[in-house]
């Protein structure tokens, strides 16, 4: 038995992962301060003896008077909605906070994973993104604090790895779907559901030719987990489905698994969203094995299934 931290630990992939560690009979400490995490998400988890619930910000100093082995650094708001509502606290979680954890890991002797983002290529000029890219950011723009504050995250996480031998891994992603996506984080997926759950108009930034790349919540945590205890490589590595898929054809498929009379509505792209969006997983393959399994339909039917939990159709 292990003992994990897991900040972010009652968000959309947190609360997966948490769950999962605990499945293979770890100790877990859940640490949230709710501000995009939902207790509903593990609620389930609180009977369990080996899970623990730590209501905290890491961007305030933090210890924990245990013994940790490994730490899953996941806490900071990942959608533009979200990380937007709030700028400042967005890259203070990717400094402070991520200095507080490095700082935890440390005195601890632990490992962490820090969970960044394929949000650190920008708007790619490169296709599709292999990890040795540098990236297209825009540092001046409304989409910075998170994409500069989680290339500033790693810088961190590599300067504790190089000055203080911290024991390391940093995963990079990319396009996460699946139950317990936060129903007002904006993200294209739970957006088009809801509307196509609600009969509303889906609506399509730019003209729906613009990709992304979807990767079941369940493929992702097991990508997440065999990064972490694998002790070959640092990292970065790129945790995602290299299937792109066009916004039109996603919206295509959500309103056919609904069965939905929703109809297509087009607006004018945020500024700085990138147009294309693909990992190479090449060196996760070779890594750790590792390639997502979970057919898109597939995932869709299950993401489908949580939100219809959630939300009246008549309303």
């Amino acid at each position: 038995m292990s003992k994990i931290l897991v900040t972010g630990g009652a968000g959309f992939i947190g609360s997966h992962l948490c769950e999962r560690l605990l499945a293979e009979g770890n100790e877990v400490y859940c640490l949230d301060n709710f501000f995009t995490g939902q207790r509903r998400n593990i609620k389930h988890l609180l009977t369990n003896k080996n899970f623990t619930l730590i209501e905290h910000d890491i961007i305030d100093p933090f210890y924990l008077d245990l013994p940790i082995d490994q730490v899953y650094n996941l806490a900071c708001p990942a959608s533009p909605v979200h990380y937007q509502q709030n700028p400042i606290r967005t890259v203070k979680a990717n400094t402070k906070g991520m200095i507080n954890m490095l700082g935890l890991a440390k005195a601890k002797k632990a490992r962490l994973l820090q969970a960044s983002t394929s949000e650190v290529y920008g708007d790619p000029e490169v296709h599709p993104q292999p990890e040795n890219y540098k990236g297209s950011v825009n540092c001046l723009g409304p989409r910075a604090c998170y994409d500069e504050g989680k290339r500033v995250a790693e810088t961190l996480c590599m300067d504790y790895h190089r000055e203080h031998n911290l024991d390391l891994r940093l995963v990079r992603i990319f396009n996460t779907y699946g139950p317990r996506m936060h129903p007002d984080d904006g993200r294209v997926v739970s957006n088009f559901i809801l509307q196509a759950l609600r009969h509303q108009p889906i609506t399509i930034y730019g003209d729906g030719s613009h990709t992304r790349s979807f990767c079941f919540v369940d493929d992702n945590v097991e990508g997440l987990i065999r990064m972490m205890n694998q002790s070959k490589e640092t990292g970065p590595v790129n945790i995602g489905n290299p299937d792109e898929v066009t916004m039109s054809e996603l919206a295509n498929q959500v309103i056919k698994l609904i069965g939905t009379s929703s109809k297509t509505v087009y607006k004018k792209l945020p500024e700085d969203d990138p147009k294309r969006r693909q990992p190479d997983i090449t060196k996760a393959k070779e890594l750790l094995d590792w390639q997502p399994t979970t057919p898109l339909q597939v995932g869709l039917t299950k993401t489908i299934a949580y939100f219809q939990t959630l939300v009246d159709p008549a309303a």
